[in-house]
């Protein structure tokens, strides 16, 4: 029997699944059958929901027993950056993730195999899927795999984005760097923004989030890791 796109991408997680009906509603998107009745069957949102907290309960495990010097406050960071919505997409972007999600056609040509949003989302829901078919120790296993090498790297406790940003600005002798609403969508009790980071000499990094303060941050740090490549190159 010829291998299918879900097949292939098993192979890519690594993972074989007893359910393959996890991995189908992992990879299907809301927008699949817009809010009407569920002809393709269940969305990921309830699995999203849970590979938040695998996730978590992953991480933090892995942080206490890697710093066991470390105080709450340098763990929390850690956790933090390692949780966050730009990690997860980085690592489902790696996984070629956003290939392989179901959605409507409208969602895909407005460019929704590539949002952050969409592919951090499809990525806990992944893991929700693994830990639903295989257990803690199949879902560690792939969180592992995927998230040790930043520990030393992303996870590392850092500063805030937007100031490491405008230090390394004004370091280099340029004028601070500027931030611009891009986009504002959602319900009011569940906003999101997308912000537009710019630094003269380089194009615009656009970073989202659930508040306009947090889509700064998160177009800060993806612009600084932009600098800061260009740099070691």
């Amino acid at each position: 029997m010829p291998s299918t796109p879900k097949d292939d991408f098993a192979t890519r997680l690594g993972y074989r699944f007893r359910d393959p009906a996890l991995l189908t509603e992992a990879l299907t998107h809301a927008s699949l059958d817009g809010g009407r009745k569920k002809t393709h069957g269940p969305d990921n949102e309830r699995l999203e929901f849970l590979g938040d907290r695998v996730l978590g309960l992953v991480i933090a495990d892995h942080l206490l027993e890697t710093f066991p010097d470390s105080d709450a406050g340098g763990l929390a960071r850690r956790y933090n950056s390692l949780v966050r919505r730009e990690t997860l997409a980085k690592i489902a972007r790696k996984l070629d993730l956003g290939a392989y999600l179901r959605m409507a056609k409208a969602e895909e040509n407005s460019g929704g195999r590539n949002k952050s949003a969409l592919l951090a989302d499809g990525c806990e829901a992944v893991i929700a899927a693994i830990y639903l078919d295989g257990g803690l120790e199949a879902a560690a296993t792939f969180i592992h795999a995927h998230w040790d090498s930043l520990v030393g790297t992303d996870g590392q406790a850092r500063r805030d984005a937007k100031t490491a940003l405008q230090e390394w600005a004004h370091a280099a002798g340029l004028h601070p760097p500027m931030y611009e609403e891009v986009e504002r969508s959602g319900p009011a009790h569940d906003p999101h923004f997308v912000v537009a980071a710019a630094l003269e000499g380089y194009p615009p990094v656009n970073g989202e989030g659930s508040s306009k303060r947090r889509a700064q941050q998160a177009a800060a740090a993806a612009l600084l890791e932009t600098v800061t490549k260009d740099e070691e190159e």
